[in-house]
Parts: structure tokens; C-alpha cells; sequence
């Protein structure tokens, strides 16, 4: 017994020494310190940058030329490092005209916080491996040529404020996993083969700010989730095929600055207090859809708006001359609806224009507007650089006035009950390019001064009663 007791207590002794020479053995291996780690990191980077430039099949610039051993790697063309690691936080190649893939390596550039190729000619798939870079903030990679699916795992980059992936040949559906990106300020996903609808999980990015979807075969309703973007000012889903009506809190969204909704298959009319409860609208584009009623008094409210976009729908009644009141607009297309009734003061709101300092272009062409074209048009802005009203019932003679509008570049006015002849002050409008008054009842002779018109590629006066000769002014 006495002996089996040593035995172990010497199997112990020995047990306790190994332990104690491994101990010792490990103390004494050095460990890796931060530079030597950050040594292995910059490598990695460097690596992923060479295997970037393997795909790349034309550089016709020369721009990767700099992409060599003679100089760092931080000096690079279009590369920028963090001062304290020397690891690549921005990648850079915007306009650069080149043309390949990107390789999945760019997913090893783990520090990366910027990936910028907008305007280029990349072409295949976007490299699910960019769903690693769980520090980037703005990938930007809009007007290429990239096709396939929109990489699901681009939703494990939570840091990203910036997702701008428009004009490629994007297929598929939105995937419902970019909702859990609460820190994304702007999604443009425009032009692209998209289809499905608006994932209901849109409404989890609470610090979206800007969401672009035009231009894709988008289809379904505005989800009611959208209702807790509180910081969304720019909606922009038309072209697509959206229907059904604009839900209600879309019109409560006081953040809004521009709503596009163009060309869908939307229906429904507008709240008649839409100028109060959109205060800071700067732009409405709701042209090409189904839209019905009169257009709101209160639109008149939203004192911001530039440009407005009605055209397309079936709006009718009187226009408001309370358009008059919006001192910035540029833009006010009322184009093909049911507008004006053919009474004979349905131009009477064109008065109130005049006081609208910035207006270039006024669009009236095919709707119900009958009565006198007013002399007000004189007091135009100089900015007038459009007018269409054809299409319409307007009678009476064309205004000489129209002679102080001195920018004007396309006088439109065909398909109308216009009578007596064509004013020889026309002939000064030195910068018009369009001048169309087919389709009236026109008289006399075509003045000699048209043919000052020397911009003019666009002129139409067939369909009236005019008589004579061309003057040989336009003839030459």
C-alpha cells in the first residue's frame, strides 16, 4: 500500500511539472502585437485591390496604372486609408470608364466605409461578398450594367446610410430584408427590371429620408407600414405599375418636399387641404395616372412648390387662381384632363400667373378651356420659355402681346377655334424654335417678319384659311 501511495503522489509531481513547463513554453512565445496585426490586415487589402484590377478588362484611361508595388497601396489611385491602421476606407472610381466585374475579394476590404463605382461599365452580378463590409456607409453603384438579384445579404452592412444601386439591370424582387436598415438616409433603386411590390418592412428604416424606385415593374399599393417614416421627404415611385389610392398619411407626411407618383394606375382625388398638410412640397408629379375631382385651392398653400405635374388624369372644374400665390413655380402642367368646362372664363386664372416671377413653362394642351386668350400674357415672366395650349377651344385673335415675351422658345396653340390673322409681332420672338397654329380658323397672309425666325425648326400653319403666297423670307 505504501508503495502505491508514492507511485501516485509521483504521478502527481510529475502532472503538476508538465503543466508547469507548458505554462512556460507558452509565456515565452511572443504574441502578436497591434502592428503586426494590422501588418496581416493591410496585406489582406492590398491583395483584394490586386484581384479587383484582375477583373477589370478595359481601362482605356490608364486609371489602375498607379495599382503597383512602386507605390503604397494607401497612394493608389482612388484609394483613401485611415491614418491610424493604413487600412483602405474608401474606394473611389466614379466616371472612370472602366469595364468588368468586381470581384468578390472586395469583400476581405474590411474597413471599408465608402464603395463608389457609379458611372462605369461593370457588368454581372453585385458580389454577395460586399455584405461582409459590416462597416461601409455608402455603396454607390448606380449607371452600370449590373444584372441579377439585389444580394439579400446587403442587409448585414447595418452601418449604411447611403444604398444608391439605380439604372443597371437589376432583376428580381426588392429583398424584405434591406428593412432592417434603421440607419439608411437614401435608397435609389430607379431604372432597373425590378418587379413585386414595396416590401412592408420599409417602414423598420426609420432614418430613410430619400426612397427612389421610378422606372421598374413595380406593381401593388403603397404599403400602410410606410406610415412610420417620419423623416421621408422624397417619394418617388413613378414610372412603375402601382394602383389603388394614395393612402391618407401620405398626404399627412408634413416632411415631404417631393412627391413622383408619374404614370401609375392611381385613382382617387386630392384632400382638399393637401397645401396645409404638405406645407414644405416643393414638387407634386402625379401626371399619367387616374386621378379625378378638382384640383384644391389649398394647393396654393404649399408657398415652396417649383414644379407641378397634374397632366394625365381626369381632373376637371375650374383651375385655381390661387396658383398665382406660388412665387417659385417653374413648372405647371395641367395637360390632357377635363380642365375649364368650355366656359368662356376658363383662361381667366392665366391673370394671376403673371405674378409668378420664375415661370417657364405652362402646359394647358388638350383640355376643355374655351373664352378669349387675355392680353395678360404680356405680363409673362421673361423666364417664359413654353406655352401649349392646343387642343382646347380658344377663340378670338392670337395677342400681339405675345411679342414681350421675349424668351420664348415654343408657342403652341394648334387645334383651336383662333381667328383673324397671325400677328406680324410674332416675327420678334428672336429665340423661338416651335411655332404650331394648325387646326384654327386663321386668316390673311402669313407675315414676312415670321421669316426673322431664324431658330424657328418647327413651324405648322396648314388647316386654316390663310391666303397668298410664303413669303420668300421663310421660303429661303
Amino acid at each position: 500500500m505504501k508503495t502505491q501511495n508514492n507511485q501516485i503522489t509521483l504521478s502527481a509531481f510529475w502532472s503538476m511539472f508538465l503543466r508547469l513547463i507548458l505554462l512556460l513554453s507558452v509565456s515565452l512565445i511572443p504574441q502578436p502585437t497591434s502592428n503586426f496585426v494590422s501588418a496581416l490586415g493591410n496585406e489582406t487589402d492590398r491583395i483584394a485591390l490586386l484581384k479587383f484590377k484582375e477583373s477589370i478588362s478595359d481601362d482605356p484611361n490608364g486609371v489602375l496604372r498607379s495599382w503597383n508595388d512602386s507605390l503604397h497601396f494607401c497612394n493608389w489611385h482612388g484609394i483613401s486609408c485611415g491614418k491610424r491602421h493604413q487600412r483602405i476606407t474608401s474606394l473611389d472610381l466614379e466616371g472612370r470608364n472602366l469595364r468588368g466585374t468586381v470581384s468578390p475579394y472586395v469583400g476581405n476590404l474590411t474597413f471599408l466605409r465608402l464603395l463608389n463605382l457609379m458611372n462605369n461599365s461593370f457588368f454581372g452580378q453585385i458580389p454577395t461578398q460586399i455584405g461582409r463590409l459590416f462597416r461601409l456607409q455608402h455603396l454607390i453603384l448606380s449607371y452600370n450594367v449590373f444584372e441579377g438579384n439585389i444580394p439579400v445579404n446587403l442587409s448585414h452592412c447595418l452601418e449604411l446610410e447611403v444604398m444608391v444601386i439605380g439604372t443597371n439591370r437589376l432583376t428580381g424582387v426588392i429583398p424584405l430584408e434591406l428593412g432592417s436598415l434603421a440607419k439608411l438616409e437614401l435608397l435609389n433603386l430607379e431604372s432597373n427590371d425590378l418587379e413585386g411590390g414595396i416590401p412592408s418592412s420599409f417602414g423598420n428604416m426609420s432614418s430613410l429620408e430619400r426612397l427612389y424606385l421610378p422606372k421598374n415593374n413595380l406593381a401593388g399599393t403603397i404599403p400602410d407600414e410606410l406610415r412610420r417614416l417620419k423623416r421621408l421627404s422624397v417619394f418617388a415611385i413613378g414610372p412603375n405599375n402601382f394602383s389603388g389610392t394614395i393612402p391618407l398619411f401620405l398626404y399627412n407626411m408634413s416632411s415631404l418636399t417631393n412627391i413622383s407618383i408619374t404614370d401609375n394606375r392611381f385613382e382617387g382625388t386630392l384632400p382638399p387641404n393637401i397645401g396645409l398638410t404638405l406645407p414644405n412640397l416643393q414638387e407634386i408629379l402625379i401626371g399619367g395616372n387616374e386621378f379625378s375631382g378638382i384640383i384644391p385651392e389649398s394647393i396654393s398653400n404649399a408657398s415652396q412648390l417649383q414644379l407641378i405635374d397634374l397632366s394625365d388624369n381626369n381632373f376637371s372644374g375650374q383651375v385655381p387662381g390661387s396658383f398665382g400665390n406660388l412665387p417659385d413655380v417653374r413648372i405647371l402642367s395641367l395637360g390632357s384632363n377635363n380642365l375649364g368646362s368650355y366656359a368662356a372664363n376658363s383662361l381667366d386664372f392665366i391673370a394671376s400667373l403673371t405674378n409668378c416671377s420664375q415661370l417657364e413653362v405652362l402646359a394647358l394642351s388638350n383640355n376643355r378651356f374655351g373664352g378669349v386668350l387675355p392680353n395678360s400674357v404680356a405680363n409673362f415672366s421673361t423666364q417664359m420659355a413654353r406655352i401649349y395650349l392646343g387642343g382646347n377651344q380658344i377663340s378670338g385673335k392670337i395677342p400681339p402681346a405675345f411679342e414681350n415675351v421675349i424668351n420664348l422658345m415654343v408657342l403652341a396653340m394648334e387645334g383651336n377655334l383662333l381667328t383673324g390673322s397671325i400677328p406680324d409681332s410674332l416675327g420678334k420672338l428672336k429665340n423661338l424654335q416651335l411655332l404650331s397654329l394648325d387646326g384654327n380658323a386663321l386668316s390673311g397672309k402669313i407675315p414676312t417678319s415670321i421669316g426673322n425666325l431664324t431658330n424657328v425648326f418647327s413651324l405648322s400653319l396648314s388647316l386654316n384659311k390663310l391666303e397668298g403666297s410664303i413669303p420668300r423670307s421663310i421660303a429661303e
